[in-house]
């Protein structure tokens, strides 16, 4: 397989990965997608050492999901190199559901985040993921960055499923 075809391969993945799992919402695309010795460092309620495999992996997709079912993900540039894609991306919805450990507010959201990560054998083996969920939760009124800010109401507040 020459770089350049597999460096359009590897780009074709991580867009089909924001496609099928998170657009369409297809939990059996992340078994599918992500090896199972993968590693998916940098997002929320993670361990030190990341979510490892699809089975580490679908309590966050579960979650995130439940709180977005309307997520999109647009993918909006990709950089190949080597076994390595790095993908930028826009992320919108609208909080439908109480999965976050607060009562769904019904406001919409949009923040990006970027993406790198490594593949072997047309799954990702290793991803590195940085997206905005503290702009996310302040366009939710769960974060406030002023300090007069009152805090949330903890009668409001749900218990979470870390």
């Amino acid at each position: 397989m020459s770089e350049e075809y597999e460096a359009l391969d590897n780009a074709a993945l991580i867009r089909r990965w924001f496609e099928e799992v998170w657009n369409k919402g297809r939990a059996e695309a992340i078994d599918e997608l992500f090896d199972e010795e993968g590693v998916a460092h940098g997002l929320a309620g993670e361990g030190a050492e990341g979510l490892r495999g699809p089975t580490g992996f679908r309590p966050f997709h579960r979650q995130f999901r439940e709180a977005f079912p309307g997520v999109e993900v647009v993918v909006d540039d990709t950089i190949t190199e080597g076994d390595k894609v790095a993908a930028r991306c826009t992320v919108r919805g609208r909080h439908e559901g109480d999965t976050l450990g607060f009562r769904a507010t019904q406001q919409p959201v949009e923040f990006t985040g970027i993406t790198f990560a490594r593949v072997r054998g047309g799954k990702i083996v290793e991803a590195w993921n940085n997206f905005d969920f503290m702009s996310m939760y302040s366009q939710l009124g769960a974060l406030r960055l002023d300090a007069g800010a009152e805090p949330p109401d903890p009668d409001d507040a749900l218990p979470s499923l870390d």
